[in-house]
């Protein structure tokens, strides 16, 4: 398979609050080292590769605003903008119908500012070989597995935290999302899974942070330092 046939494109979902940041402005649009989060997250995939083509998938009510405050068409020409839909699932929907043509798929949360080139760079390779990629990252603590009558200890070596970018080859991805939704569908790989793909991981990365409360802004920051 020839890198040269697929077309890179990085889809970030930006659909977030600030319920649990605890503020009126969505996390996404929040400052990060003077840029809002979700500047910094654009701006990786555009490092990582020079032919990336990024559609970023807002909900309405936000689109006037992330315009607004991030001058969104001055500082990324090349973006294109979406409406988001009910669930992840929809709105990634609507994301990969605006693919034509053979491409590997980047899904991206918004709020996963730190996303480094060489993690984009691994995924992207992987998919290509294996058709699919997913971050993951080993349980650092000890976990519990519940039930009604009880709990018992699990063996957290079985385990792996999931991250973004879940890449994909088109050719498995759209399909996969031609399915009607299910609320089981808590990612990408649990769409492609229920076609009957087995997805690849790969090496996640610990600073590969999802901000989702005040101390990850802080731990970002401190990070980006």
């Amino acid at each position: 398979m020839t890198t040269a046939s697929h077309q890179k494109i990085a889809i970030i979902v930006a659909g977030g609050s600030g319920q649990r940041m605890g503020t009126s402005l969505p996390k996404q649009f929040l400052e990060l080292a003077g840029k809002p989060v979700l500047q910094h997250t654009i701006m990786a995939f555009y490092h990582a590769y020079e032919d990336m083509r990024v559609v970023l998938v807002l909900p309405d009510a936000h689109r006037g605003y992330a315009e607004k405050a991030m001058r969104l068409s001055e500082h990324f020409p090349q973006l294109t903008v979406i409406a988001g839909g009910e669930t992840r699932f929809h709105s990634v929907k609507n994301g990969l119908a605006t693919i034509a043509g053979p491409s590997v798929v980047f899904v991206h949360d918004g709020v996963r500012p730190l996303v480094s080139t060489a993690l984009i760079n691994r995924c992207y390779e992987a998919a290509l070989q294996h058709g699919s990629a997913i971050p993951a990252i080993d349980l650092k603590d000890s976990i519990r597995e519940v039930h009604a009558d009880g709990n018992v200890a699990a063996d957290r070596s079985r385990f792996k935290i999931i991250q973004t970018p879940q890449t994909f080859l088109s050719e498995v991805l759209l399909p996969a999302f031609d399915l009607p939704y299910d609320p089981l569908f808590t990612d990408e790989a649990t769409v492609v899974e229920r076609l009957g793909h087995k997805v690849h991981l790969v090496a996640g990365e610990e600073r590969n942070l999802k901000i989702t409360r005040p101390e990850d802004l802080v731990i970002a920051g401190a990070l980006l330092d």
